[in-house]
């Protein structure tokens, strides 16, 4: 009998354990079955809103085509002459050159005229800020963006009240 009782004991333990992983099982697998649930469903709508975006992504180009658009004005661009200076070196050190060969950018080409009869002013801006530049300031790639917006300033400034958009680099040499 004991041994019934120890067998009937472990097997009422086993029994109530059993049950208790039963009922853990079964509350387990509603939580499973709701994370599963929600799982599908993000990736679901995901789907969803990624196929609406690409759908609806074509119905704005067809819409785009339709409206007229404005076209952008052309840039005009005018050829400034050859500037060759000699930078400022220390008097012990070589002379060093800088050969520049640089383009305007007109908002439009009305402005072309204006800017040809201020030329001479501009060149003499180019000659007395560029003969003021050691080597060391056109260094990389920061020095010539300094340069391009200085310039930029100056020739601004030489044919007051009209503006031109940027100084461009067609050909640059320090020798």
């Amino acid at each position: 009998m004991a041994a019934s009782k120890k067998g009937g004991a472990s097997a009422g333990v086993d029994a109530d354990e059993s049950d208790v992983g039963s009922a853990s099982a079964k509350k387990g697998s509603p939580l499973k079955l709701v994370l599963i649930a929600v799982g599908a469903l993000v990736v679901l709508g995901g789907g969803a809103y990624a196929g609406m975006q690409m759908f609806a992504g074509s119905k704005d180009s067809a819409h785009a085509e339709e409206k007229p658009v404005a076209k952008a004005k052309p840039a005009v661009f005018l050829d400034v002459p050859e500037v060759l200076v000699n930078l400022a070196t220390p008097a012990n050190e070589r002379t060093q050159y800088l050969k520049v060969k640089i383009v305007l950018e007109l908002p439009d080409s009305a402005l072309s005229a204006p800017v040809q009869t201020a030329m001479p002013r501009v060149m003499d801006t180019f000659q007395t800020y560029l003969r003021e530049m050691r080597p060391s300031d056109l260094d990389g790639s920061a020095g010539l963006y300094r340069l391009k917006e200085e310039l930029t300033r100056r020739v601004n400034a030489a044919i007051a009240p009209n503006r031109i958009n940027a100084v461009l680099f067609k050909e640059m040499v320090v020798q």
